[in-house]
């Protein structure tokens, strides 16, 4: 996080100075890549904090989200700004020092490139690992918690998504590279803005995707997910409850890759109890807390 924080600060006063808007782009970028990696971080050390704070009912989890729902809404206002400052490039060009600019690129680029091998090797070594104590909240919810989650790979998916920004960030840098230098070799002057353009909308998709990511789950809107139908099944027609009917169901998201449900079931069997229905959707591990209503038929 630092080693992008510290190459974004340069790469955005190097534009200024410059007059690179390529080059301001991909710093741009980068610094919503740096958002990415510092609320992962963020969140492994609030989950760390907060492990067994009972006011959290299911967990820290939603701290990412709520983290990056706050950054997509920045970066939006980023995107706005750098086509924004683009276009006026574009209508009124001014001199680029080509040769300073390539230089600042071509190290953003190599810095790209060292924290995608350094978050690539962090994250093989996690997942072989489990990252066990990345995610321990310690909550009781009769079922297997955040250590057993973790354990089947779902603790990597912070470190997997700063993996794949970094290298976003390291294509970016190309682009801005390759419109350097087509307007250095060639006087293609319009480049540079162009691509600063092309970085803003760039930003402006991940951070709408973003947005719209983290909102749906902060809403709770997840009954349209394939896991919903999953359990339904998994009840209806599982063997361990035979004979059992799911009359009423609410799944919602707690986290990237995490799920809480609540059921209600009409049943003939005398015998089941919510331990067995819990028994029963223990194949769909991302299912983390389960509250289970039983009604019996006579």
């Amino acid at each position: 996080m630092w080693i992008t924080l510290a190459m974004m600060a340069v790469e955005i006063a190097a534009g200024y100075w410059y007059n690179s808007m390529a080059l301001l782009a991909d710093g741009w970028h980068m610094s919503s890549h740096a958002l990415a990696i510092g609320l992962s971080a963020f969140a492994y050390a609030a989950a760390r904090r907060y492990a067994r704070d009972p006011r959290f009912a299911f967990g820290t989890w939603k701290i990412e989200i709520l983290g990056g729902y706050t950054s997509a809404i920045l970066l939006l206002v980023v995107a706005v700004s750098m086509i924004w400052q683009s276009v006026e490039r574009l209508v009124a060009p001014e001199p680029i020092h080509y040769a300073e600019a390539m230089v600042v690129a071509v190290i953003g680029l190599v810095v790209n490139v060292v924290c995608a091998l350094i978050l690539g090797h962090a994250h093989d070594h996690g997942h072989g690992h489990g990252h066990d104590d990345g995610h321990d909240h310690g909550h009781d919810h009769g079922y297997h918690g955040h250590d057993d989650h973790a354990r089947h790979g779902h603790g990597d998916l912070n470190l997997k998504s700063a993996y794949i920004h970094v290298v976003a960030d390291a294509a970016t840098s190309v682009l801005a590279i390759a419109a350097l230098a087509g307007g250095w070799i060639y006087g293609w002057s319009w480049l540079d803005p162009l691509m600063g353009i092309v970085g803003g909308i760039l930003v402006g998709i991940w951070a709408r995707n973003l947005l719209t990511d983290t909102g749906k789950i902060l809403l709770d809107r997840e009954m349209d997910h394939p896991v919903v139908e999953e359990i339904r099944e998994a009840i209806e027609t599982g063997p361990e409850i035979s004979g059992t009917r799911c009359t009423d169901l609410h799944v919602w998201r707690v986290g990237r890759g995490a799920y809480a449900c609540a059921v209600s079931l009409v049943t003939h069997d005398p015998q089941l109890t919510a331990a067995d229905v819990r028994k029963q959707l223990a194949v769909h591990e991302e299912i983390v807390h389960v509250t289970a209503e039983i009604q019996q038929c006579r």
